[in-house]
């Protein structure tokens, strides 16, 4: 019997709950009770409508909401309430690629300043530093010159391949990918797509995929775990989850698809709106 893959991270019994202001308001539980392991080298896809608390787990991973139930632990260490000052060296383990790839770089520095930030913040001196701007750019499919532009000179998908790059600097074993394509027209999606796909292959990093979009996130997971209102509704392997769902939520998340065939289409609807009212 082979041994199951070591664990990455494992979040157990997770809890979020953020207070109303008011009289007698009572505290809105943003996470309730949510469990969700990845293993190295594997894409775990997070997906549900807006206000689901998916990106709201992706947060208290990294440490950017609070944790106020169960454990988050990151290689057998707890890492749920650590001050800032404590989170910092997980920082060249655990990275963030955001959904706006423009909001997400400073306008006013060159693409060699951004990547080689987080290298001087880690104290990689900084010769080594620039040196690993060529590589990192090469990566993530962009020419060498982009060093000295701007993002502003850059397109939309072009800007998300710098975040990719960013986040790749210190050689993270973890990525929290927060809607990292929504943003983006349906080819430039693709090709950011086959590029996650591709750098995972060659340097193993695993990735936390958080999306509203089951077809997105098809297409790039192993497993899938699906949120609706705080809690995880369905979860498995990725093509059984999104192709054959068993829960009524997933199912009307794979309805709203959209197909080519506009007869199919409507059949569709149809379909969704009967499991809507069944709801």
């Amino acid at each position: 019997m082979s041994e199951q893959p070591e664990v990455l991270l494992d979040a157990r019994d997770v809890e979020v709950t953020y207070p109303i202001k008011g009289f007698g308001k009572k505290p809105f539980k943003a996470l309730k009770g949510v469990s969700l392991d990845i293993r190295p080298g594997e894409c775990v896809g997070l997906v549900g409508e807006s206000g689901s608390g998916k990106t709201t787990l992706g947060r208290a991973i990294l440490g950017l909401a609070p944790v106020t139930g169960g454990t988050i632990r990151y290689r057998g260490k707890e890492i749920q309430g650590l001050s800032r000052r404590q989170r910092r060296p997980l920082s060249a383990e655990i990275q963030v690629v955001f959904q706006d790839p423009y909001g997400s770089l400073n306008p006013s520095m060159t693409i060699e300043q951004i990547l080689t930030e987080p290298l001087s913040v880690a104290g990689v001196p900084g010769a080594e530093a620039r040196a690993r701007v060529g590589t990192l750019l090469d990566r993530v499919g962009l020419p060498g010159d982009s060093a000295h532009r701007l993002p502003r000179e850059f397109s939309g998908g072009q800007r998300q391949r710098i975040a990719i790059a960013r986040a790749l600097a210190l050689r993270p074993s973890l990525i929290v990918c927060d809607e990292p394509v929504s943003a983006l027209d349906l080819s430039t999606q693709a090709r950011v797509l086959e590029l996650l796909i591709e750098i995972q292959e060659q340097t193993g990093v695993a990735y936390l995929f958080v999306s509203h979009d089951l077809a997105v996130v098809r297409h790039i997971s192993h497993r899938v775990a699906v949120m609706y209102r705080g809690e995880i509704v369905e979860s498995g392997d990725g093509d059984q989850v999104t192709a054959r769902p068993e829960h009524p939520y997933t199912q009307r998340l794979f309805m709203a698809a959209p197909l080519p065939d506009p007869d199919r289409q409507a059949a569709r609807r149809a379909e969704r709106l009967q499991l809507a009212a069944q709801a």
